[in-house]
């Protein structure tokens, strides 16, 4: 397991120039984790204090909501706050790590991979699920190889973590990702099998269902596997509003739409 710094001081630094450059924007709604009516209904906070929020350094829990503050709002991805989140999955915190690492798969560009991939070696199951998810949303074939490794149930023992890990190898048309893909078949857990499944029906455009021996079949018998490739998408999330949602002036739940990833042309084979 990864030791994990103390968040840097120079991200102390950093909140003139953020509260600069926020300006006047706004938040798409209260932080995930908000669990109570009082919650719903603090007062808007501004791009300013929720800076100050992220980089203070007695307070895990400001860091964590201000970190998630700014990364759901639209002017999320400007470059002094990629530093942020650069500097939050390096806190010793798992809750602002796993804050860190969800903005930067929202924000984030290919070169940030390494210190997302880092991740996945948390300790932290939610951080390591959270990883998972960014590698979805931002294509770098060089993570191939450690997320072959993050969906064999012997090397990492939560479902979510390897459902996640399913989910992004779909975007990687390579013989090795159908064969490991296949191989995870076999797994204990029903909703990977059904998330592998999906990966495979997008990388090949078959479909034999959770039938190990039907893929294994096919993989022999056909002479291009990625023929019928359909174009991938990372999974978008959406819920139900709890019973507090539907009062006034209470925020919608969150929700996010499938896309294409960073770095990932959409039309497969050109």
């Amino acid at each position: 397991m990864h030791a994990r710094a103390t968040i840097r001081p120079v991200s102390l630094g950093l909140v003139p120039l953020i509260a600069a450059l926020a300006g006047c924007g706004t938040f798409d709604g209260v932080p995930r984790g908000t669990t109570s009516l009082l919650d719903a209904f603090i007062p808007q906070t501004t791009p300013a204090e929720a800076a100050e929020m992220a980089v203070d350094p007695y307070s895990p829990e400001r860091r964590y909501k201000g970190t998630t503050l700014l990364s759901n709002a639209q002017f999320g991805g400007e470059p002094v706050y990629i530093e942020l989140y650069l500097d939050a999955v390096e806190d010793t915190d798992p809750g602002v790590r796993a804050a860190g690492v969800r903005a930067l798969g929202r924000h984030g560009e290919p070169e940030h991979v390494p210190q997302i991939v880092e991740l996945l070696g948390d300790n932290d199951r939610y951080v390591r699920f959270e990883a998972a998810r960014a590698l979805q949303r931002i294509h770098s074939p060089g993570v191939v190889p450690v997320l072959l490794d993050t969906i064999r149930e012997g090397n990492e023992p939560e479902g979510d973590v390897r459902v996640a890990a399913a989910e992004a190898l779909g975007q990687y048309p390579e013989a090795r990702v159908v064969d490991g893909l296949i191989a995870s078949l076999a797994d204990r857990r029903l909703s990977v099998n059904h998330a592998v499944r999906r990966s495979l029906i997008t990388l090949t455009g078959q479909d034999f269902g959770v039938d190990r021996a039907a893929w294994v079949g096919w993989v022999e018998q056909t002479d291009d596997l990625f023929a019928g490739q359909k174009p991938y998408e990372y999974p978008g999330f959406e819920r139900s509003k709890k019973p507090y949602e539907y009062l006034p002036f209470v925020p919608a739940p969150p929700r996010e739409t499938a896309s294409t990833p960073v770095g990932l042309d959409p039309t497969p084979g050109e």
